[in-house]
């Protein structure tokens, strides 16, 4: 409701601020560009999204996402203690976090909601336990192997070499999660 508010607010104003200064074809030919790059821009990255999305069903369907749950156990289990006991929770933790590292943000949410309604069995309780925010917190920083979404902006508008971000994102997503998962940690046990 808030960001309808907003989002209402600033076309209004730019409606006003448009006609007060005598730019109002201006505004009427530059919102109807950026309708139209909206769409071509929706376009590449619903295609982007299918061919991620078929990738993580093949993943799952060939075996391959045990492996990778297999081998992401070990760090998550030490990381969500209570989800480790329980094998439905962890395969859900594991494929979103896989998601994530290949940079399908949008595959990575039903995962990350059923490890969290999993996570609430676990806890018994109506409120967000520390694991729970933990989740939250990792999904916010969002690690990144393969940002997949950013590279198919970058390719719809452009782009040459829409990987060569790589370096940085590697960097900004290690620093982004050690420090969010330092800090989620850290104030899980000062609550206590």
């Amino acid at each position: 409701m808030t960001m309808s508010l907003v989002w209402v607010a600033m076309l209004a104003l730019s409606l006003v601020f448009g006609l007060l200064t005598g730019r109002g074809a201006a505004l009427g030919g530059a919102a109807m560009e950026g309708a139209g790059k909206a769409i071509t821009l929706g376009i590449s990255l619903a295609g982007s999204l299918c061919l991620w999305s078929g990738f993580a069903a093949l993943l799952k369907k060939s075996g391959l996402q045990r492996v990778l749950t297999r081998l992401l156990s070990p760090l998550l289990g030490r990381l969500y203690p209570t989800a480790r006991r329980d094998a439905e929770t962890m395969d859900a933790l594991c494929g979103n976090v896989t998601a994530n590292l290949l940079g399908l943000g949008s595959a990575a949410t039903p995962l990350g909601v059923a490890a969290v309604r999993r996570m609430k069995l676990l806890s018994g309780g109506d409120e967000a336990s520390d694991e729970m925010c933990l989740l939250i917190v990792m999904n916010t920083a969002s690690i990144q192997l393969l940002p997949t979404t950013v590279a198919s902006v970058r390719a719809g508008l452009g782009a040459a070499a829409p990987f060569d971000i790589l370096p940085a994102v590697w960097l900004s997503s290690l620093l982004s999660v050690s420090t969010g998962i330092l800090a989620a940690k850290g104030l899980g046990r000062l609550w206590r």
